[in-house]
C-alpha cells in the first residue's frame, strides 16, 4: 500500500504562514500525495507551487461552520475554482440540519455540484459526525449519495473529536458504491490511517500526513 496516494495534507490553521503552506505543498509534491487542502487565501500561491506536480489542490468552503448560506458558499466555490482548485470540501449547514431542514442542505450541495457544468473538480461534503446522532448520519449518507457529490467527509477538525472507525461503518453501511469517504480530524499515526483504509476510507485528511508517510517509508508496522 502506498499511503502517500490516499494523503490530503492538511494545513487549515488560520495562523498558518506562507512559508509553513509552501512546505506544505512542496513535502506533497515530494511524497506525490494525493492533495494539499488549504483555506481559500492560500489557493493562489498553492497552485503555483504544486504546479506539475499531479497533487490535487483542495480548499474549503463554509468552513468550519457551515452557516453562510447559499449564495456565499456558491460564490467562495466559483472563486476558488476561478484560482486553480481542484478540489473542494464544503461543511453543510449543520444548523439547517438540526432543525429538520434537510432541503436547504440539499440545495446547498446542488448549487456547488452544477459548478461542475464549468469547471472540472472533485466536490467532498463535510458533514461534522462528532455533532451527529446516527439517524442523521444515514439520512446524510443516503442524500449526497444522490447529490452527484463526489465524497461524504466526516470531520473539519475543529469539533470535540474528528473521525471514529464507528463513523465509517455507518456511511459503508448505507453509501451507494459511487460515493467515496474522506475521513478526517485526529488521524495522526501510520497505525490510525491504516485502520481508517481498511474500514473503507478512500481518502485521509490529516495534518500529520508527512510524518503518516514517512513513518510508512521507513517500514512501520
Amino acid at each position: 500500500m502506498d499511503i502517500a496516494l490516499y494523503m490530503d495534507s492538511t494545513n487549515l490553521k488560520p495562523e498558518a504562514t506562507v512559508g509553513e503552506i509552501k512546505d506544505l505543498c512542496l513535502t506533497a509534491a515530494k511524497y506525490k500525495m494525493a492533495a494539499v487542502c488549504v483555506l481559500p487565501y492560500r489557493v493562489g500561491k498553492a497552485r503555483e507551487w504544486l504546479e506539475g506536480s499531479g497533487v490535487k489542490l483542495c480548499t474549503v468552503i463554509g468552513f468550519p461552520l457551515g452557516a453562510e448560506g447559499l449564495k456565499v458558499k456558491q460564490y467562495m466555490a466559483s472563486a476558488a475554482l476561478e484560482k486553480g482548485a481542484d478540489e473542494l470540501d464544503m461543511v453543510i449547514n449543520l444548523g439547517a440540519l438540526k432543525d429538520g431542514d434537510l432541503r436547504c442542505v440539499e440545495e446547498e450541495i446542488q448549487a456547488l455540484v452544477r459548478l461542475k457544468r464549468q469547471k472540472d473538480f472533485v466536490l467532498k461534503v463535510i458533514v461534522e459526525t462528532a455533532l451527529l446522532q446516527t439517524p442523521e448520519l444515514i439520512s446524510l449518507t443516503h442524500l449526497i449519495g444522490a447529490s452527484g457529490a463526489d465524497f461524504i467527509k466526516t470531520s473539519t477538525g475543529f469539533a470535540y473529536r474528528g473521525a471514529s472507525l464507528k463513523d465509517i461503518e455507518t456511511i459503508m453501511s448505507c453509501r451507494p458504491p459511487h460515493l467515496k469517504i474522506k475521513a478526517s480530524g485526529g488521524i495522526k499515526n501510520l497505525e490510525q490511517a491504516r485502520q481508517f483504509i481498511a474500514a473503507g476510507a478512500d481518502r485521509l485528511g490529516s495534518s500529520s500526513a508527512a510524518a503518516i508517510v514517512e513513518e510508512s517509508l521507513r517500514g512501520g508496522r
